[in-house]
């Protein structure tokens, strides 16, 4: 009977630690854990180098390793559906662009997530224009050369596109211009990066991040910029409007925090300072500023 009891005794004891244990773990303050960050699209394009740079300087903010985890596919739809299915406990969150966040709905038929509800905004990482560019092999040296020769052929000019950033600029191009060009979808702007060297298509509107090293490499000609102005980090190309001599062209990529719907604010809180602290570091700035990335920090 004695043994018995002792026994019984035990496992309350056990029990009872164990519980206290999790409490004790609930109650730590956020986050006490790794914290996971999808990119919605391939490793090496600009929202990848962009979300990896933020990632490392939010760890070291936040006290905690940030995993950045790819997961491409439909211009950035499946990644950024696996955080809006994501507890919402701050664990998990999206590197968000307006492909995911802007303009998929209106571009898709259905989405597996409600784009205006599913996420929790935590932060404001900055912007970047895009450049138009060509293979070297296409004989256009000039933006108004190019459309030339899509006027002489239509539709038998291509374009790749791997984001909706991608095709919206090209297609806003080839309206305003009175063209007509074919799209070739890509998986990853990197893999389109590749096929345009190679003069598998030809032309691409891509973000500085995948183009800018390409274009000063000499292994594609770029032929102007997708902001309103020049831009300082490529100021010898002009801007669509001034290249074709026309207004009101103007296409922005910008990047962003979300996490799932329901995420408590002091979470947010919290998440928020630590992108607005990395926004603000000297050296992720100046990591960016050759590429034209302009960082904003701001509230969620």
């Amino acid at each position: 009977m004695r043994l018995a009891i002792r026994s019984i005794a035990t496992v309350f004891a056990t029990a009872f630690a164990t519980v206290l244990c999790a409490s004790a773990a609930l109650a730590q303050p956020y986050p006490n854990k790794p914290i996971k960050a999808i990119v919605p699209f391939a490793a090496g394009s600009a929202t990848d180098q962009i979300g990896r740079a933020f990632a490392q300087k939010m760890s070291d903010t936040l006290g905690q390793v940030i995993v950045v985890e790819n997961r491409a596919g439909v211009n950035g739809m499946l990644g950024a559906d696996a955080v809006a299915k994501a507890a919402p406990d701050g664990y998990t969150i999206l590197i968000g662009t307006n492909s995911t966040n802007a303009a998929l709905k209106s571009l898709m038929k259905t989405l597996p997530y409600n784009q205006d509800t599913a996420f929790a905004p935590l932060g404001y990482l900055g912007s970047v224009p895009l450049i138009v560019a060509v293979n070297n092999d296409v004989p256009a040296k000039t933006l108004r050369e190019f459309v030339n020769l899509a006027k002489a052929k239509p539709g038998n000019v291509t374009f790749a596109s791997a984001s909706t950033s991608q095709l919206v600029s090209s297609e806003m191009l080839a309206s305003m211009a009175g063209i007509q060009m074919t799209n070739v979808p890509y998986k990853s702007g990197p893999a389109a990066m590749t096929d345009l060297i190679g003069g598998q298509v030809m032309m691409f509107s891509a973000d500085f991040a995948v183009t800018l090293p390409q274009v000063k490499g000499g292994k594609i000609r770029g032929l102007a910029v997708t902001s309103a102005e020049r831009s300082p980090a490529i100021p010898e190309l002009p801007s669509v409007n001034e290249a074709l001599g026309i207004k009101d062209y103007e296409l922005i990529a910008y990047f962003a925090m979300f996490a799932p719907a329901g995420t408590p604010a002091d979470v947010v809180a919290k998440l928020n300072q630590a992108i607005n602290a990395a926004a603000n570091s000297k050296d992720l700035q100046e990591k960016f500023a050759p590429i034209g990335f302009l960082v904003e920090p701001g509230t969620p």
